[in-house]
Parts: C-alpha cells; sequence; structure tokens
C-alpha cells in the first residue's frame, strides 16, 4: 500500500515539473535578457522578441543583434543614458554543438 501510495505522489510531481517547464513556453524579451529594452516601444519589444525567435542561422541572428545594440546604443546616447546589456546570449541556441563539424563529420 505504501509503494503505491509513493508512486502516486512522485507522479503527481513528475506532472508538475513537466506542467511548469511547458508553462515557461519560448525565450521571451524582457528588462532582464534584452539589451536596450527601456529604449523601446512596446511595439517594437513584440517585433523583437518575434525576430529573435525566427532565426535559423546563427549568422543572421548574430547580424540582427548587432544593428539592434547599435541602435539601443544610439539611442541611450541621444537621451544621455546609460545602456545595460542583456544577460543572455539570444543567438547561443544556434551554435553547432560543441565538437561537432558543420558537416556532420568528426
Amino acid at each position: 500500500m505504501k509503494r503505491q501510495v509513493l508512486k502516486t505522489v512522485l507522479a503527481a510531481i513528475g506532472l508538475l515539473l513537466a506542467a511548469e517547464a511547458g508553462a515557461r513556453g519560448p525565450w521571451r524579451a524582457s528588462a532582464e535578457n534584452t539589451r536596450g529594452w527601456q529604449f523601446m516601444t512596446p511595439e517594437e519589444r513584440i517585433e523583437h522578441q518575434s525576430r529573435v525567435r525566427g532565426f535559423t542561422t546563427l549568422e543572421e541572428c548574430r547580424a540582427y543583434q548587432r544593428g539592434h545594440h547599435k541602435l539601443m546604443e544610439d539611442r541611450a546616447r541621444e537621451r544621455g543614458e546609460a545602456i545595460h546589456s542583456g544577460g543572455r546570449d539570444i543567438c547561443g541556441h544556434l551554435k553547432p554543438a560543441a565538437g561537432a563539424d558543420r558537416r556532420g563529420q568528426d
């Protein structure tokens, strides 16, 4: 009987953890992870998040990232304010796996 209760409790915990992880969803832009967040309009924030989620190559992501950083730095300079850097590499998920050759050969 105790084993059945333990199995049920562990299964419930597992389901709760899985639901929590799924509830987080994909990456979301925020003040903590987006350089220049305070200089963007709400519409720009939505567009930025959408664009970042849509990249399929590291090169296109890096190109966008460089342009975005320059634009935000310009806006900060115009306002005489400091710009905070984001805490996450938004293009990191597009990097090849460590030790993997781009052609799939070792």
